[in-house]
C-alpha cells in the first residue's frame, strides 16, 4: 500500500523546482493583449463581435441565429438543421408517431438522407449487432484501471479498441463507417461499465454489470445498463432519447467537431480521432457546462429563501455575475451562447419535455425556479454588462436538470453528451475524408525578437 501511495505522489506532487519553472514559463509565454488587435488575430477563431471565422463548409448540420433584413444581419430565434431538416420538425415527426428517434437521426447524419422503414430496420439491426465488446475487454481494460473521470475511461477504452481492429488504419469510407457504427453502439457500455467499476472500487458500492439489451433503442439500453433493477418508464426513455438527438451535432464549428475535422485531415485512424474529440468535449468550457448548472442551482436553492420571489432570485443572479456567489467565476452557467442570442432551439424544444418529467417526479417547484431564472438571467446580465449581442439560455441549462431527475450520476453527464455527439463526430469525419481536403493548419505569427546565442559558460 505504501508503494502505491508513493507512486501516486510521483504523479501528483508539484515540487518547488517545478513551481519555479512554471513561473518562468509563464513569463516567457505571456503575450500582450494589444498585440492580438494590432496583428488582427481572431482569438478563438472569432472576431471582436463574436462572429466565427469561416474555416470550412459542411453538409452535416447548420446553426442559424441571424436573418438578413434590408441587407443587414439581425438576430432571430435560433434554428438547428440536420442535413437541411429543421430539428423541431424531425423530433415532432418521430415523437408524434410514437417512435424513438436516435437511430433514425443517426442514419440521417451519417448517410445523408431520411431512411425508409426498411432502411431504418437494417440500420438499427446493424447497430444492435455491434452492441458487443471483445471477450474479457470489460475485465482487462475497464475493471483493472478504474478512473474517477469517465471521459478518461472512455477515451482510454476507445484507443484500446484500435488493437482489436483488423483494419484500424484503413481510412476508406466503408471502413470508417463500420468503425463509426461500432463506436456509436459501444459508447454507452464503455461509459457505464467504467462508472460501475469506479463506483465499486473507489466508493465501495456493489458491482453491477448488465449485459446490453439485444433489442430496443440506445436510450432504453442506457437506462437498462445503468440502473440496478434495469427498470425505467416509457417517459424516462423517451426524454433521454430526445436529449440524445438534440446533442448529436451542432454544426462544424463547435470545438469538438472542429477537432474532428482537424485531426481527420492528418489522415490518422478513427480511434485516435475520436479520442481527440473526447478530449475536447471533456473540457468544462465545452461538455461539462451542465454539471456546473446543476451545482449552481443546488447552491441557489440553499441561498435563496423564497424560490418564488423574483427580487430575491435576481439578487442571487447579480451576486453570481459579481463573483460573490457559488464558484465566484462571475458566470451564470447555462445562460449565453457563442452563436444564439434570441433563443437556443434545443433549449426551447427540450423545455416542454423537462416540464413533463418534472410533473411526473413531483418537482414542479424546481421547474418553476428554472423557468424564472431563464426569464430573469438575460435581464440581469444586460443590466450589469455591456453585451455585443443578446443572451439566452442554452441546452445545458435544462439537460443537467433532466439527468438529475432521471437519477443519472453526475460522473456520466459529459459521457452522455459524448454518446450523442459521437454520431456528429463520425459524420464530420466522413465528410472530411470524402472531400479529401488539405491538412488543416492555420497560421500563427511569431512575435519574439531574435536573440543572439549565449555560450553555455556565459549564462
Amino acid at each position: 500500500m505504501a508503494n502505491i501511495e508513493k507512486e501516486k505522489n510521483i504523479y501528483s506532487e508539484i515540487t518547488p523546482q517545478i513551481d519555479q519553472w512554471a513561473k518562468s514559463a509563464l513569463e516567457a509565454d505571456q503575450i500582450p493583449q494589444e498585440l492580438y488587435t494590432k496583428h488582427n488575430v481572431k482569438r478563438g477563431l472569432r472576431d471582436l463581435n463574436g462572429k466565427g471565422v469561416l474555416a470550412g463548409l459542411t453538409n452535416v448540420s447548420e446553426v442559424r441565429a441571424k436573418k438578413i433584413v434590408d441587407g443587414e444581419e439581425q438576430p432571430c430565434p435560433g434554428r438547428l438543421y440536420y442535413r437541411g431538416y429543421n430539428i423541431e420538425d424531425l423530433i415532432n415527426g418521430f415523437e408524434n408517431e410514437g417512435r424513438f428517434g436516435f437511430e433514425e437521426m443517426a442514419y440521417l447524419l451519417l448517410i445523408g438522407k431520411l431512411p425508409s422503414a426498411e432502411e431504418l430496420q437494417e440500420f438499427s439491426e446493424k447497430l444492435l449487432f455491434y452492441r458487443s465488446l471483445p471477450t474479457s475487454f470489460v475485465r482487462d481494460i475497464i475493471m483493472k484501471a478504474p478512473s474517477s473521470d469517465m471521459m478518461n475511461t472512455l477515451a482510454r477504452s476507445v484507443l484500446t479498441l484500435y488493437t482489436y481492429d483488423d483494419r484500424p488504419d484503413d481510412t476508406s469510407l466503408p471502413n470508417v463507417l463500420r468503425q463509426s457504427l461500432q463506436l456509436i453502439s459501444l459508447f454507452p457500455m464503455l461509459s457505464i461499465y467504467g462508472y460501475q467499476a469506479y463506483n465499486h472500487y473507489e466508493r465501495g458500492q456493489s458491482l453491477v454489470i448488465h449485459k446490453p439489451l439485444t433489442e430496443g433503442s440506445i436510450a432504453q439500453n442506457i437506462l437498462h445498463l445503468l440502473r440496478t433493477d434495469s427498470s425505467y418508464t416509457d417517459l424516462e426513455a423517451r426524454i433521454l432519447d430526445v436529449a440524445l438527438v438534440l446533442h448529436m451535432d451542432h454544426g462544424g464549428g463547435n470545438n469538438s467537431a472542429f477537432t474532428t475535422h482537424v485531426v481527420t485531415s492528418t489522415m490518422t485512424d478513427t480511434y485516435s480521432t475520436v479520442a481527440a474529440s473526447l478530449g475536447s468535449l471533456k473540457g468544462p468550457r465545452h461538455g461539462g457546462a451542465n454539471i456546473k448548472v446543476v451545482k449552481m442551482f443546488e447552491d441557489m436553492k440553499q441561498q435563496v429563501q423564497d424560490w418564488t420571489d423574483e427580487e430575491e432570485v435576481s439578487d442571487y443572479l447579480l451576486k453570481l455575475l459579481r463573483g460573490a456567489a457559488f464558484d465566484h467565476s462571475g458566470l451564470i452557467y447555462g445562460v449565453g451562447h457563442a452563436v444564439y442570442s434570441v433563443s437556443d432551439p434545443r433549449a426551447v424544444i427540450f423545455k416542454s419535455y423537462v416540464e413533463q418529467l418534472a410533473a411526473a417526479k413531483g418537482l414542479e417547484k424546481e421547474f418553476k425556479l428554472y423557468d424564472m431564472v431563464e426569464r430573469l438571467a438575460p435581464k440581469v446580465i444586460n443590466g450589469e454588462r455591456k453585451m455585443y449581442k443578446g443572451v439566452c439560455v442554452n441546452v445545458d441549462f435544462y439537460s443537467g436538470f433532466v439527468y438529475d431527475m432521471l437519477g443519472l450520476p453526475m460522473e456520466l453527464y459529459t459521457p452522455l453528451f459524448a454518446m450523442a455527439r459521437i454520431v456528429g463526430w463520425s459524420a464530420h469525419r466522413m465528410e472530411e475524408l470524402a472531400n479529401n481536403g488539405k491538412i488543416i493548419r492555420p497560421a500563427y505569427r511569431a512575435i519574439k525578437e531574435d536573440i543572439p546565442y549565449i555560450p553555455f559558460n556565459e549564462r
